[in-house]
């Protein structure tokens, strides 16, 4: 696996948004009133401006923001994000650049993203705060404004930390400022945390070659389904493992390990991992959609829009990509 892509994020701003620059700004609400200020304001801005204008936010949020905007709310495209950005490297391919892309080229657009919540797990939340780190270069150079909203009464002091690594400009009691902490490279690097081994115990292995791809994935299917999957995940889980085998055959040394388990008793998810020698170079692979007119290159940016929560770890040792499907 190969390729490099900088984090270098855009010029600091208020959201006074010169064309062509991208602004990413982290808005820190204590309460309902705070959060609709904040959010209500950033929107009708952009009505007003002419600008295509997304939210996509937890579906509680999602019901205050709709109500809030009464009759302008039928000019935004609303999205519940514990649906659409349930798994954090579907929101950068599938919410954000999928709303942004469908825009005239050049027009600016403005979205309220909100991916981080206080229901969000520990297991979840490195792949939520990398999301945030890797907008800055997902979105380099595109006429954008994005308003990540942060509950500083419900989360805690890393997440909001964090949130200041994260993004350019950060918005307190309603005041921009800019971040002396911003450091998006210094996040994705210190949240490629190894995973913790998979159980011994109850953790299925199918080491694989190139001459063995069909074998693992009617090996994974039948664990799958074993461990209670339903019929149309199981589907979406050999797909993931196909897509992964391959890329570990060519991309990451010809070789590596499927392993699946299920966790958390029988209402828990279903996981399947790949490990391989590859080193995985870019971080916004599986994280930016695929060329239409370029073949190849979109697998593990479906590996991102089909599974639930993806993790990866990647050192000069190799890759491990861990994917979680719910039962």
């Amino acid at each position: 696996m190969s390729g490099a892509s900088g984090l270098g994020g855009p010029g600091r701003s208020d959201g006074a948004a010169e064309a062509g620059a991208f602004v990413h700004l982290a808005l820190f609400y204590r309460d309902t009133r705070d959060y609709l200020d904040g959010t209500l304001r950033f929107v009708r801005e952009g009505l007003a401006a002419g600008e295509p204008v997304a939210v996509a936010v937890p579906g509680e949020n999602l019901r205050l923001v709709r109500e809030g905007l009464g009759a302008d709310a039928e000019s935004v495209r609303l999205l519940d994000m514990r649906e659409a950005g349930r798994n954090p490297g579907r929101i950068i391919p599938g919410v954000l650049r999928a709303f942004a892309d469908a825009q005239p080229a050049g027009r600016r657009v403005r979205i309220v993203g909100e991916p981080i919540w206080a229901g969000r797990s520990s297991v979840e939340y490195p792949a939520c705060v990398q999301h945030e780190a890797l907008i800055n270069a997902a979105f380099a150079g595109r006429t954008a404004t994005i308003l990540c909203p942060y509950d500083v009464r419900r989360l805690d002091s890393r997440v909001l930390a964090d949130a200041h690594a994260t993004h350019p400009t950060v918005i307190h009691d309603g005041r921009p400022a800019d971040s002396e902490a911003y450091a998006p490279e210094t996040v994705v690097a210190r949240y490629n945390e190894p995973l913790a081994a998979a159980p011994e115990v109850s953790a299925v292995c199918f080491p694989f070659d190139g001459g063995s791809l069909a074998e693992v994935r009617h090996r994974a299917a039948d664990e799958a389904g074993r461990l209670g999957l339903a019929a149309a995940r199981v589907r979406d889980l050999v797909l993931v493992a196909a897509e992964l085998t391959t890329n570990s055959v060519v991309h990451g040394g010809g070789r590596g390990v499927l392993r699946v388990w299920g966790e958390g008793g029988t209402d828990g998810a279903v996981v399947c991992e790949v490990r391989d020698s590859g080193v995985l170079t870019d971080p916004l692979a599986g994280r930016r959609p695929a060329p239409p007119a370029r073949p190849g290159g979109r697998g593990l940016l479906l590996v991102n829009l089909v599974a639930d929560l993806v993790r990866t770890h990647t050192d000069g040792a190799g890759t491990a990509v861990r994917c979680w499907f719910g039962r």
